[in-house]
């Protein structure tokens, strides 16, 4: 069972991650579908997934990673990561189950948690990165008003090959709240 509720978007639940969550977390980011849209090249085995949930939970870092839930389960995850609260700067990531794909679930999750980003931890600028050939995500950060700023050529290697990134980025006051 997720955790308790920190945010709540318009269809989704954003739920503190716990240990019981690492079952569902590491069967999902080892499925090929999901892992295709990131950058995870290797396996994740259920103990580096539980040491990752505990790095998490721990309060070791500033950033900030909660489970996407619909009607009490969870669909995915989305997070704010490289925190640079000196800057007011986080880099947003997230990934849904293929069966939650389509649902608008993603857009509204990354819209509630860079309005948590900007209202509450006082961030200036929030950016992603997209594999060129994730169209799904890229519309999600465009809903929410993110910008592509450029494209970071030959960035990542996966699958034999070298691939392009988009970069996009939002600055406070260019969120896209959807109303």
């Amino acid at each position: 069972m997720p955790g308790p509720a920190f945010l709540r978007g318009e269809t989704v639940t954003l739920r503190t991650v716990e240990g019981e969550d690492v079952e569902f977390l590491q069967e999902t980011v080892n499925n090929p579908d999901v892992r295709h849209g990131l950058s995870a090249t290797e396996p994740i085995s259920e103990q580096a997934e539980r040491e990752w949930v505990e790095s998490v939970t721990s309060g070791e870092t500033d950033d900030v990673h909660l489970l996407i839930c619909v009607d009490g389960e969870a669909v995915g995850i989305i997070g704010l990561n490289d925190v640079t609260d000196r800057i007011g700067m986080a880099e947003l990531g997230y990934w849904l189950t293929p069966d939650a794909w389509g649902n608008g679930y993603a857009t509204d999750a990354a819209r509630r948690l860079t309005e948590y980003a900007f209202q509450e931890r006082r961030f200036h600028r929030v950016y992603a990165k997209v594999f060129v050939g994730n169209e799904g995500s890229q519309r999600v950060l465009e809903k929410t008003g993110f910008q592509r700023e450029g494209t970071l050529r030959d960035h990542w290697f996966r699958d034999g090959r070298y691939e392009d990134v988009y970069i996009y980025g939002l600055l406070e006051g260019e969120l896209d709240h959807g109303e």
